[in-house]
């Protein structure tokens, strides 16, 4: 029986976890504390118990300014161990902003605000003999996406002339996921078709679900967080080229109608 390690069982790795689960495989999840379905990151033994068992490892926790704490805490561990398949859910940030130019995997990082990200990416990389490094843009799907950010009033359209983004629909990243396991290792950006500006997305979430369009504001008016500041100071457009040759993947929903249509319904 397959069994997978998953580091941070959020909400990706969740909808990864049911549909193996599904399929017959032995899911052990970690999270910074304990519950009904998860162990805690904390608890060494545990964890170096359920990766002894583990055919498959993923980690999605993000680094943080001290580093990659998967790696600090159990990454000896990890290469170690006896494994068919290591992956990282690693961030299309690690690219920086190139004034909406399009990125593949071939394009330098760390030279923008995600350079923690950035040299967790590299660690990953080599790590072991073979890892999947799966770079990611802004991700969304039932109950996290523009529309369920529309219905909750917490939506706004900011006016940046020339600022796109891409982004990926959840079971899109699963697909993917479960591509890489029996495709090359490597890095690969996971991306839908259609990179667009964040108003055009959120105008059109309002739309399908019979809402009026909501304002469009400049950043100045949008008062956003640093945070969400940050966003907005990088901009290109992710090629995943890559992953549809080597990998044999598509996208199920190739651009955000698609995904907000299925989100609609």
């Amino acid at each position: 029986m397959p069994n997978m390690l998953i580091f941070g069982l959020g909400y990706t790795a969740t909808r990864l976890a049911t549909h193996l689960r599904a399929e017959g495989w032995q899911i052990t999840g970690t999270k910074r504390d304990a519950d009904d379905g998860a162990i805690d990151f904390n608890d060494e033994t545990a964890v170096l118990n359920a990766l002894d068992k583990a055919t498959h490892i993923l980690s999605t926790v993000p680094p943080s300014r001290d580093g990659d704490p998967v790696l600090e805490k159990y990454g000896a561990a990890i290469k170690a161990a006896t494994l068919e398949w290591t992956g990282y859910l690693s961030s299309t940030g690690v690219y920086g902003d190139v004034a909406g130019a399009w990125v593949d995997e071939s394009a330098p990082i760390g030279s923008g605000r995600r350079k923690a990200r950035s040299e967790a990416d590299r660690k990953w990389q080599v790590l072991r003999d073979k890892v999947s490094v799966l770079r990611l843009p802004g991700i969304y799907g039932p109950g996290r996406s523009p529309i369920t950010r529309v219905r909750q009033g917490k939506a706004k359209r900011i006016d940046v002339p020339g600022q796109i983004f891409s982004r990926i629909y959840v079971d899109d990243i699963v697909a993917a996921i479960i591509a890489s396991f029996d495709g090359p290792a490597g890095v690969y950006n996971i991306s839908d078709d259609l990179p667009a500006p964040q108003q055009e997305v959120i105008a059109h979430a309002a739309q399908l679900i019979g809402m009026e369009p909501l304002p469009l504001l400049s950043l100045e008016e949008a008062q956003l967080s640093d945070a969400a500041m940050g966003f907005y100071e990088e901009n290109r457009r992710v090629a995943n080229g890559k992953a549809k040759r080597l990998l044999d993947w598509q996208p199920q929903y190739p651009d955000y109608k698609a995904g907000l249509a299925s989100l609609a319904e």
